[in-house]
């Protein structure tokens, strides 16, 4: 009606309204509530991947805690391995220097 208040007759009216509403057909919009929808999807996904990231987080220190703990078990027992050869280093020398005596005294 406005076209043709205009003065566009009929058939140009209804071609420009059939343009109109085909443009419309066509074209996609984002509507407000779409980009709502978006952000909220955004946001809810940052959460997820934040918690995940925290789980991830927790279970390295975990795991580094253990390893940790290892190193220093393995640290003690090459600190005990170590004392134990000094020990029979240290016997083996005696030994030794015994029997180097013993066998100069024979000679």
């Amino acid at each position: 009606e406005k076209l043709e208040n205009s003065g566009l007759n009929r058939e140009q009216a209804k071609a420009i309204t059939l343009v109109v509403r085909q443009s419309h057909e066509v074209a996609d919009f984002a509507t407000k509530a779409d980009i709502k929808d978006v952000k909220r999807d955004l946001e809810d996904a940052r959460k997820a991947l934040s918690a995940e990231i925290d789980n991830v987080r927790k279970d390295m220190e975990h795991r580094f805690e253990k390893v940790e703990a290892q190193i220093l078990d393995v640290r003690k027992d090459i600190s005990m391995i170590s004392k134990d050869l000094l020990f029979k280093l240290g016997a083996l020398i005696v030994t030794l220097f015994g029997m180097t005596v013993a066998a100069i005294k024979f000679l």
